[in-house]
């Protein structure tokens, strides 16, 4: 019997075992609190859009701040965190061919990141902690204008995510670097060899830690390196907080502003320009020779992107810097600008790749996963050069601050060319991970896939250009003059909203009911299932 099928099914070969796995259970319960989230980041989504058209219906102002600041943080961590970690810490062991170092650890991400997500969100929502980017901004920071109640409890909530995410980090390296029991013996400096900095080959002279596993393990060293800023940026934050409560002002004393700054946008940088474009790169390749049967176009090139992305990443963060006057001109231009360029290129290649190694595979049939796929590249050709064209000192000048930064690039970055390439990959594991189930409705899927597409393309179009008008982001505006461009905008929303919608009806069916609830029933886990013959 071949290791794929002992993995998923045991004993009773591929899609004939009737009850899941518990791999497949902690992948799918991963995907499910991911989606959740999503629909949570979708409708406060659709409810910010609503107050910039008509503001005070909905909500008042102090309401629309606060979701603002938690929205783009459940998005993240919430959602896109669950399910690329869920799927990462199924494919690592099932690309190499062994157990998962820690089943119960993933466990733990699992429910820090859910519970911890939860938390800050809850936190804001009802004590309006709204600072916006207080957890971006400058310290010292002003909190006599919210809860410092509401304020310690979005940072906890912040730090149960980041302690999920290192035990994620740790799983993940471990399972590319231990010899589990009973397994053939792998050679030394496997993590290394899967860094980048150590050559590891097979017999045949082909590299023993696959491309897509070592686009995982350099992208793991970004979150990990955003885990910890973070993390120790929330306890400055918990610092000031728990001295304002004790009647002792930091403002003025503690930590210089611009040091921050350049301290914190090194760190969230790393999930935007590192951790995001690694990953992608690397579900790219694996989804592209998944759905072909080809190899790797130009793997050489492709491993060495993806080391030269990782290196890069580490340097790009003054590009968000770029219109504060206190920065310096120096890291503006080489970090900002000549730095920055290099990520064109490097996902420039990553696109070119993927493309040649559908190219070669012709003629094929547009499956589910195919086509979202290439949404998922359009959503980065679009919106990576949009990036680029902010790293420029005088675009920036118009750009910074306007609906431009968070529309054509933000949104268009995340909701078409990485939420897409996630779709691709949940449409490709499904079958894996329900034991053949069949999809319930292609014409659901259909309109999942046209709705999402011309959804977020239009939504991020608008807030373009609106902000190419001068729409400042993060501001209320009530004399109308952008109306017609945040009406479209959300109309444009809605129709995410209705293609999650129709997404998430489409998997209930497929699975049902009581397979969605069976995800988190407990089951036993049987390590002699999980190893390879």
């Amino acid at each position: 019997m071949s290791f794929i099928d002992t993995f998923i099914n045991g004993e009773e070969g591929l899609f004939k075992h009737k009850t899941l796995t518990p791999m497949q259970k902690l992948t799918l319960r991963f995907v499910v609190v991911g989606l959740v989230y999503y629909l949570f980041a979708v409708v406060e989504g659709m409810m910010m859009r609503m107050h910039l058209v008509t503001p005070g219906t909905m909500m008042d102002d102090q309401q629309y701040f606060a979701i603002m600041t938690a929205h783009p943080l459940v998005g993240i961590f919430g959602s896109s965190y669950s399910i690329v970690f869920g799927a990462f810490l199924f494919l690592v062991p099932f690309l190499m061919k062994k157990p998962l170092w820690s089943f119960k650890l993933a466990n733990w991400t699992l429910w820090l990141i859910g519970v911890g997500t939860f938390t800050f969100w809850f936190a804001g929502f009802l004590s309006h902690y709204s600072p916006l980017y207080t957890l971006y901004w400058p310290l010292p920071a002003d909190f006599t204008q919210f809860s410092v109640i509401g304020g310690t409890f979005f940072v906890l909530g912040i730090a149960l995510v980041m302690v999920g995410t290192l035990f994620f980090v740790l799983n993940i390296f471990k399972t590319i670097a231990y010899n589990p029991a009973g397994a053939e013996k792998q050679p030394k400096g496997v993590l290394l060899s899967a860094l980048g900095f150590k050559k590891v080959k097979n017999a045949d002279g082909s590299n023993f830690v696959s491309t897509p596993v070592a686009a995982i393990a350099r992208g793991t060293v970004d979150t990990m390196l955003n885990a910890l800023i973070i993390t120790f940026t929330g306890v400055l934050l918990l610092i000031y907080m728990i001295a304002s409560m004790a009647g002792h002002d930091l403002k003025h004393s503690f930590i210089d502003a611009l040091l921050y700054k350049n301290w914190f946008w090194w760190g969230l940088d790393l999930i935007a320009d590192g951790l995001v474009l690694i990953f992608v790169a690397g579900t790219w390749y694996l989804l592209a020779t998944l759905i072909t049967g080809k190899k790797i176009f130009m793997e050489r090139w492709a491993r060495l992107a993806l080391l030269i992305e990782m290196i890069v990443s580490w340097f790009v963060w003054s590009h968000h810097l770029m219109s504060d006057q206190a920065q310096p001109a120096f890291l503006k231009i080489f970090s900002g600008e000549m730095l920055t360029a290099f990520e064109l290129i490097t996902q420039g290649l990553a696109f070119f790749i993927t493309l040649a190694i559908l190219w070669q595979a012709r003629p094929l049939k547009m499956t589910n996963p195919l086509k979202f796929l290439l949404g998922g590249l359009t959503g980065f050709a679009l919106a990576v050069p949009a990036g680029i064209m902010q790293a420029d000192l005088g675009l920036n000048r118009i750009l910074h601050n306007t609906q431009w930064i968070i529309g054509p690039h933000v949104h268009v970055a995340i909701l078409i060319g990485l939420t897409m390439t996630l779709y691709s990959a949940i449409y490709l594991l499904l079958p894996i991970l329900t034991n053949g189930a069949k999809l319930y409705s292609q014409k659901l899927t259909n309109f999942h896939f046209w709705a999402h597409l011309i959804g977020g393309i239009g939504m991020g179009a608008f807030m373009g250009m609106a902000g190419l008008k001068g729409m400042l982001r993060r501001t209320v505006y009530f004399n109308g003059e952008y109306d017609l461009y945040m009406i479209l905008a959300a109309l444009a929303g809605s129709l995410l909203l209705f293609s999650f919608l129709a997404f998430f009806i489409n998997i209930v069916m497929t699975v049902g009911l009581s397979g969605v609830i069976g995800i988190f029933s407990p089951s036993k886990l049987d390590k002699d299932k999980l190893l390879p013959e």
